[in-house]
């Protein structure tokens, strides 16, 4: 399992449309992200920037299985018009987490 964060940014005329697109997104979309390895997909906002958290099996094999799902296919180009020029995504470092075991004093 893999977990990736991104970082995109709306155009700033956008962000009620993005979220509009987002309230649902289309059943057949959900299932082609499910297919393709997929079991959380989470974004946060904050003025123009939105921080995706994504659960995925492999990132890869996931980008690979979408490039051939239509619903995918005709979600992304929608999503494009929304996001300002050049803000593909950019996959975030992981620079620091909380370890999951106290560290012994």
């Amino acid at each position: 399992m893999q977990t990736v964060a991104i970082h995109t940014r709306l155009k700033a005329e956008a962000i009620d449309e993005y979220e509009a697109v987002h309230a649902v997104i289309p059943p057949e979309l959900d299932s082609a992200l499910r297919r393709a390895g997929v079991k959380s997909w989470k974004i946060w906002r904050s003025g123009q920037d939105l921080f995706h958290w994504v659960e995925v099996e492999s990132w890869d094999a996931m980008e690979a299985s979408l490039a051939t799902e239509p619903a995918d296919i005709a979600w992304q180009p929608r999503i494009a018009l929304l996001l300002e020029a050049g803000a593909g995504g950019a996959n975030l470092p992981l620079v620091w987490e909380l370890p999951t075991r106290p560290a012994q004093l």
